[in-house]
């Protein structure tokens, strides 16, 4: 988990390295991850850049191979993975991966092409013997009239004049263009054709829409050569194919026979050529994944090298990065290693650079707290050391959704969802699924895992399972309630002073409420004024953890001045407003035999807490009490003081302080300088001074100017986000209601009805509460409550201690290359340039 409370500690790091060992040293730091590297060229385009042409070789190496990748997907060949711990090749062996890339394309755009020639022209013989079978039986008839003699080819010089004068035209089209086709054919030779069609039982294959259409066969005749033109023209406007037809009956009984022969050689061929397409598309497969992960990581190299400095001698390249301290020792390891590798005689070296720079925020995290650490990383990485709130969100965060979705039933399907999302984690992992929301909710497996166990606990609590109770422990209520009045529904009110006996229920609510008239009362105010306790703890958990900053960044000050008026401002209000609950808890009770001591006496919270902020006093009943005891008013003007006391605190209290220790500061700085005489040292006082005066002032003010906004913004968000925190009792009553209108209005629904058809009824009813149960109140309030729980943490309780102005560690990692492939800027100035634009600038 590492330390969660703040981020890892952070060195800048200068880093000197051989040019022969260069590349060997970028390939090692890649492995291990743990380097985030400066560009110290930022003035230089991307293309001006030293190692642009190996970067554009890597970009035509993952060209072929997407084409590669695309065809095996097309002809459903499995690839075989890769390991992830295969190392980037060296430099003198990437020629020949890129050999082998390029041998594989032009072999593979061969097979395809000549897969697709031998396809397309087995497509056309067989399109011309559909034809020539089809409209052989119009063209016996032709040949019957005319006086051809279909065995012997007598009479053929008789007729030849008449059969010259007329001419035919055959071929084959889509069956849904035929009606068109005729029509458009009749208008446009008015009327002066013949035409015949015959349909194809069997769908032929069309290679450019890569499916299959129904097709039929046409043949038109008609008188002269006047009209051949323009039956062509609207061939082509339907695109149908004219396919040539002998005339003479030997001619197209030849031209059959051999179309036969050509379509039984070309089969042959096709089964030959994709027997040898699919056994090299198998050997590919084996090393796509392989060739794929070396481009990556050669690209990566590279692109990292492009972000080092060359020295003047051009013998070694000189980088700056960003080294987490605990991992500068693996730094220095991997820098030994690379340059061992490389064989250079000259060991690369590193060495921590002081700077007023600010570092990244690197915070370790794995499975189980990544999920988390993104929540508050959404809402602003954090600044340098800075308290992470991801760690208080692990329990903070489930609780307060709990808090509204308290219900066994609904809270164990968040369970069992979760639980199968943990198990199947690896199968989730290899498929990378592209879908947002999958991915969405295999990232937050663990934290849909415990909101559904604190769920669990709240449901518990609240006695609901799908919005029924249990009687685990038995009540401990005595009404007088008995079967007919129960199922009426005419049930009175609980009265604790005369319905209640024994101890209370052991756990939660006791189950008796269920049936009762005033249950919502009760409900309402038992979650209000918890809403109210854990948004109250919520918010101050948040100013302490202000302190662990202050404490850690020595400013000492700020707890004096802005931590301690801000609790008590918290304090004197809302905290005693929850401490005034708990001492009504305990100081009043319905079997108490004191009448002032008794529920009916009890004051009322939220008149106190407003007499109070107005300065009223709280008109007492008759025979009651309107404090819990006698100095409470005293108390509260108190308590009001003070609060008020804390806001010119804290508007006044930073501002002059900073005053005196900019002054004193500068005093100390002055006593220091041993060469100046007492003359020389008053001139000087008086000019530095008068130089820094308006300066100082102006510097001042602004700080006093944003401590009155902060100010001002502290006070009005206390009671905003005390309010805010109320949102947990309307989600858990609302939630809770709508159970339990789904169970009485929808599965309630089929009870009514009996014999067979009750049934029927409750299988039916029983599947529209399941269907509206999982949609409604699973999917739809449990993301409601997901919401109003991320806004509680992001507005409520970190804008107490986080500023969220950092920005994040991202090492030149291979790992995270690999899992999410990114496009940098400079790849994408690469693409816009053209050769002759690189060229021209070089």
């Amino acid at each position: 988990m590492g330390n969660m409370l703040r981020s890892e500690r952070m060195s800048l790091c200068q880093i000197f390295i051989p040019s022969e060992a260069a590349y060997y040293v970028i390939s090692e730091l890649g492995e291990i991850g743990a380097v985030q590297f400066l560009d110290l060229n930022k003035d230089v385009t991307s293309f001006q850049r030293n190692f642009v042409d190996d970067v554009r070789r890597c970009h035509e190496m993952e060209r072929k191979l997407r084409y590669i990748e695309s065809e095996l997907e097309n002809h459903g060949v499995t690839i075989s993975p890769c390991s992830e711990n295969v190392k980037a090749l060296p430099p003198n062996e990437i020629a020949d991966l890129e050999r082998n890339i390029s041998r594989s394309e032009e072999e593979l755009k061969k097979l395809t092409l000549n897969a697709y020639s031998l396809k397309q022209c087995s497509l056309e013989l067989l399109e011309l013997k559909q034809v020539l079978e089809k409209a052989e039986a119009f063209l016996r008839k032709r040949d019957e009239i005319f006086g051809y003699d279909l065995s012997r080819n007598v009479g053929e010089d008789q007729s030849s004049t008449i059969i010259n004068q007329f001419n035919f035209v055959t071929g084959i089209i889509n069956r849904e263009k035929m009606k068109s086709f005729e029509t458009m054919l009749w208008r446009v030779c008015k009327g002066n054709v013949f035409f015949e069609k015959v349909e194809i039982e069997n769908p032929l294959e069309d290679l450019a829409s890569d499916c299959r259409h129904y097709k039929s066969v046409f043949i038109v005749c008609f008188h002269g050569n006047l009209l051949t033109p323009r039956i062509n023209k609207i061939c082509e406007g339907f695109r149908a194919r004219i396919y040539s037809c002998p005339s003479v009956p030997s001619e197209r009984r030849k031209l059959l026979e051999s179309i036969c022969r050509r379509l039984a050689d070309i089969k042959l061929v096709i089964n030959q050529t994709y027997a040898y397409r699919e056994n090299f598309l198998s050997r590919i497969a084996k090393d796509l994944r392989y060739w794929s992960t070396m481009v990556s990581k050669i690209k990566a190299i590279y692109h990292g090298l492009n972000l080092l400095n060359m020295d003047v001698t051009g013998k070694c390249f000189i980088g700056q990065c960003w080294v987490p301290f605990v991992y500068i020792p693996v730094v220095k390891k991997a820098l030994g290693d690379g340059s061992r590798a490389s064989g250079c005689p000259v060991f690369s070296f590193l060495y921590v650079v002081k700077t007023d720079e600010d570092p990244p925020t690197f915070n370790r995290t794995n499975k189980f707290t990544q999920c988390f650490q993104k929540l508050v990383d959404v809402y602003g990485v954090a600044s340098y050391q800075e308290v992470n709130p991801a760690l208080y969100s692990m329990v903070t965060f489930p609780l307060l959704f709990a808090v509204m979705f308290g219900d066994i039933g609904h809270a164990f399907i968040l369970v069992l969802f979760a639980t199968f999302l943990i198990i199947n984690e690896k199968n989730f992992a290899a498929k990378k699924v592209a879908s947002e929301v999958t991915t969405i909710f295999y990232e937050g497996r663990y934290l849909i895992l415990l909101m559904g166990i604190f769920s669990l606990y709240t449901g518990f609590v609240y006695n609901e399972v799908f919005s029924k109770s249990m009687n685990i422990f038995g009540s401990s209520w005595d009404p007088v309630f008995n079967y007919s009045v129960v199922v009426a529904g005419d049930v009175s009110g609980l009265d604790p002073g005369h319905s209640y006996v024994g101890s209370p229920y052991f756990f939660g609510v006791d189950p008796i409420w269920s049936l009762a008239n005033n249950r919502i009362a009760f409900l309402n105010s038992y979650k209000m004024k918890m809403s109210i306790i854990f948004g109250v703890l919520h918010m101050i958990l948040g100013l302490c953890s202000n302190v662990v900053n202050f404490v850690y960044f020595r400013k000492y000050a700020n707890i004096l001045l802005v931590f301690v008026p801000q609790l008590t401002l918290l304090s004197c209000l809302f905290l005693w407003l929850v401490a005034m609950m708990f001492i009504k808890w305990i100081m009043y009770s319905p079997v108490s035999t004191d009448v002032k001591y008794g529920t009916s006496c009890a004051p009322s919270i939220l008149i106190s807490f407003i007499n109070m902020l107005l300065i009223k006093e709280t008109v007492p009943r008759p025979g009651c009490d309107p404090y819990f005891f006698q100095f409470q008013p005293k108390l509260h003007k108190m308590l009001l003081i003070v609060s008020i006391i804390t806001i010119p605190l804290m508007i006044f209290g930073k501002p002059l302080y900073v005053l005196y220790s900019r002054k004193q500061h500068f005093h100390d700085k002055l006593d220091n300088k041993r060469f100046r005489d007492e003359l020389s040292l008053k001139f000087y006082k008086s000019v530095e001074q008068e130089l820094n005066v308006n300066e100082e002032a102006e510097t001042v003010f602004d700080l006093f100017v944003l401590q009155v906004i902060y100010t001002i913004e502290y006070v009005l968000s206390t009671i905003s986000h005390t309010a805010s925190y109320l949102r947990l009792w309307a989600l858990s009553l609302a939630h809770s209601e709508l159970s339990d209108v789904l169970w009485k209005r929808v599965l309630c629904l089929g009870m009514k009805f009996g014999g067979y058809y009750g049934g029927i009824a409750v299988f039916a009813s029983f599947f529209l509460w399941a269907f509206f149960t999982l949609m409604i109140l699973v999917i739809m309030e449990g993301l409601s409550a997901f919401l109003h729980t991320l806004r509680l943490h992001w507005v409520e309780f970190m804008s107490k201690f986080y500023e969220g102005k950092g920005y994040p560690f991202e090492p030149f990692s291979f790992k995270e290359i690999l899992e999410h492939p990114e496009r940098t800027e400079s790849e994408e100035d690469l693409e816009e340039c053209d050769e002759n634009d690189v060229k021209l600038f070089e």
